[in-house]
């Protein structure tokens, strides 16, 4: 069996504030998914499907309708980076 040294690319995750194991890529095209993959963890980005989905459960959404892509958008920016504390929905966010 051959051996491999495979390199560990760390970011300093804007979720959790500290040096943790980069995404491979951006998750998606565009300006927040290249802020994404530059500032946020494969751990953060792991709790945010968890989260994700419970967003999608509880307010019942169509993924296919632009206004639950547009809010899905705008809870991933809040989820990662801040925001608004006064999101509609904050009970399920996932924690390390």
């Amino acid at each position: 069996m051959a051996r491999e040294s495979k390199t560990l690319t760390v970011v300093h995750c804007a979720k959790y504030e500290e040096d943790l194991p980069a995404l491979d890529r951006p998750p998606f095209p565009g300006a927040l998914g290249e802020r994404i993959y530059e500032n946020v963890s494969k751990l953060a980005y792991k709790h945010w499907g968890t989260y994700q989905s419970q967003l999608i459960n509880h307010y019942g959404l169509n993924m296919a309708d632009p206004r639950a892509s547009e809010f899905i958008f705008e809870q991933m920016e809040a989820f990662f980076f801040g925001g608004d504390d006064s999101a509609p929905f904050t009970g399920g966010q996932a924690k390390k």
